[in-house]
């Protein structure tokens, strides 16, 4: 399916970005921190494409899409982790990291255990816990604004994609560019705003 496609596509593109803001990290703290974005990038990437290339059976598909809803929470964690590091002193840096993961580990729980959840509940924890870094903005702003900028761009793709995801609409061409289509091109600007901000706030801030 085109859906699997999209992000087949994308998972070599985010290994080599996330090697880059490896890379560039300065100091033993950040550079651990984009790996941690480059290793929870691959997973959500990689596990999609191979859920959604093809047909599994009953067992395979079950453990692919608790895997594939587990890697949101994963990945919006993993995003926040170098942000945090590079543009956040302690406390800050500190409780939003702790909140963040908290939040993920209890968001891939939910998934793991509860396979058959209302579709619009997950739907609401994944922007609940993407949204959370609106209470540090202030800092935020102070290290990047533009960086900023990218952030809120991304969670805006984010947003959108997931309101598509949970409403099943828009739905342009079912079969073949439909509304699950829509919701990976949108995962994918997401990812690329993210980057981009991660990218300001590494070698910016």
């Amino acid at each position: 399916m085109l859906r699997g496609w999209i992000h087949a596509g994308t998972l070599p593109v985010a290994v080599v970005l996330g090697v880059v803001l490896t890379v560039l990290a300065d100091g033993t703290a950040l550079k651990w921190a984009c790996a941690v974005f480059l290793a929870t990038s691959s997973l959500l990437f990689g596990i999609s494409a191979l859920y959604h290339r093809r047909t599994w059976g009953p067992e395979a598909t079950a453990l692919l899409r608790r895997l594939d809803h587990s890697n949101i929470f994963l990945l919006i964690a993993g995003t926040y982790t170098p942000m945090t590091v590079a543009a956040l002193d302690p406390p800050a840096s500190t409780i939003l990291l702790v909140i963040v993961w908290t939040g993920a580990l209890i968001g891939i729980a939910f998934r793991l255990f509860w396979l058959s959840a209302p579709r619009w509940l997950y739907v609401v924890l994944y922007i609940v816990l993407g949204w959370t870094a609106v209470w540090f903005a202030g800092d935020l702003v102070e290290a990047n604004l533009v960086g900023v900028a990218l952030v809120v761009a991304g969670g805006v793709a984010y947003t959108g994609g997931a309101v598509v995801y949970g409403l099943k609409r828009p739905n342009p061409v079912p079969g073949v560019y439909g509304f699950h289509e829509v919701f990976h091109t949108c995962t994918v600007i997401a990812f690329a705003c993210h980057w981009a901000a991660m990218f300001l706030f590494i070698t910016q801030s």
